[in-house]
C-alpha cells in the first residue's frame, strides 16, 4: 500500500463524510428540537432520490439544479408529516415514547411498501448527467466531481443552516423551543409551528443529499436502509440534538469507514465505524459533541 493509495483513499472517505453529514444533519435538528428520533428519515432519502430522478426522466432537470426544487418538495412533505401524523403522536399520554418510535417506524414501512406498489422494486439510475462519470485531478489525488460538489453542498447547507440559527428571529425561536417548550408558549410562540418549521428543515437538508447522491447511487425503494443506519450512527457519535456533532460525526464516519476499507475487505468496511462507536459510547455515552 503506497502513500498515494492512502491519500486518494482518505480523500474519498473525506467527500462521503461531508455527505454522510448532511444526512444526519437533519435527523439531529429534529432530535434536538423534539427528543423524536425519526426512523422514516432514510425513506425521506429514497423519496428525495426518486424525485430527483422522475424530474430529470420527465423534464430532463439535471439533479444539481433540481436539488433546490427537491429540497423544497421535502421541505413541504415534512411539514405536512409533522402536521397530520407527528404531531398526534406526541399527544399520547402513556408510553410517549414508544408510540413517537412506532409511528415514525410505521410511517417508515409505509413509504417503502408505496414506493416498491408505485415504482415497483427495479433499480434505477440517473445515466446522463452534468457532473456523472467525471474527475478531477488535485495533486495527483483523482476526486470524483459529483462527490466533491456534494461535499461542497454539504458544508453550504451546513453554513446556512449555523447562519440561520444563530442569525435570524425563527432560527432563535428554533434554539429557544429547543431549551424549553413550555416556556416559550407563555411569550407567544407556537411551538406546534416551530416543530412544523424544523420538520420541514430536516427533510429539506436530506432532500439536497438525496439529489446529489441520485446522481451516483442506485435509486430503489430500499435504498435509504443502509444510509439510515449510517445517520443513526453518525447522529450518536457526534451526539445526540447536537448539529455539528451530527456533521463532524459524518466526517469521522467517512474517514473511518475509508481507512477500514483499505485494512479489511470493503465488504466489511462498516466494522470500523461501529467499532469506532461503540468505543466512544463506552468513553463518552453522550457522543462526542453531546450536552445529554
Amino acid at each position: 500500500m503506497t502513500t498515494a493509495t492512502i491519500i486518494q483513499s482518505l480523500a474519498s472517505g473525506l467527500l462521503m463524510g461531508l455527505l454522510y453529514g448532511l444526512v444526519a444533519v437533519g435527523l439531529a435538528l429534529i432530535f434536538g428540537l423534539m427528543d423524536v428520533t425519526n426512523f422514516a428519515h432514510g425513506e425521506f432519502l429514497m423519496l428525495a432520490m426518486y424525485i430527483t430522478f422522475f424530474l430529470f426522466a420527465f423534464f430532463a432537470i439535471d439533479p444539481i439544479l433540481a436539488a433546490p426544487l427537491v429540497g423544497a418538495a421535502m421541505f413541504v412533505f415534512g411539514a405536512v408529516i409533522y402536521l397530520l401524523v407527528v404531531r398526534f403522536a406526541m399527544r399520547a399520554r402513556a408510553n410517549i415514547g414508544m408510540v413517537q418510535i412506532f409511528t415514525t417506524f410505521g410511517l417508515a414501512i409505509l413509504m417503502r411498501g408505496l414506493a416498491q406498489y408505485f415504482f415497483t422494486p427495479d433499480y434505477r439510475s440517473i445515466n446522463v448527467s452534468w457532473l456523472g462519470g467525471k474527475t478531477l485531478e488535485i495533486g495527483g489525488v483523482f476526486l470524483p466531481v459529483p462527490q466533491l460538489v456534494g461535499a461542497l453542498v454539504s458544508i453550504a447547507a451546513f453554513g446556512a443552516l449555523y447562519f440561520f440559527m444563530k442569525k435570524t428571529d425563527f432560527g432563535r425561536a428554533l434554539e429557544a423551543t429547543r431549551e424549553d417548550a413550555g416556556a416559550v408558549a407563555l411569550v407567544g410562540i407556537d411551538k406546534n409551528k416551530v416543530f412544523a418549521l424544523g420538520w420541514g428543515l430536516g427533510s429539506a437538508l436530506i432532500g439536497l443529499a438525496g439529489a446529489v447522491m441520485a446522481i451516483f447511487f442506485y435509486i430503489y425503494p430500499d435504498v435509504g436502509a443502509s444510509f439510515a443506519l449510517i445517520a443513526y450512527v453518525t447522529v450518536a457519535l457526534g451526539g445526540f440534538g447536537s448539529v455539528f456533532g451530527a456533521f463532524a460525526g459524518g466526517i469521522i464516519v467517512g474517514l473511518v469507514e475509508a481507512t477500514t476499507a483499505m485494512i479489511l475487505p470493503p465488504s466489511l468496511k462498516s466494522i470500523g465505524i461501529y467499532a469506532v462507536y461503540l468505543l466512544v459510547v463506552f468513553i463518552r455515552p453522550r457522543g462526542l459533541f453531546g450536552s445529554i
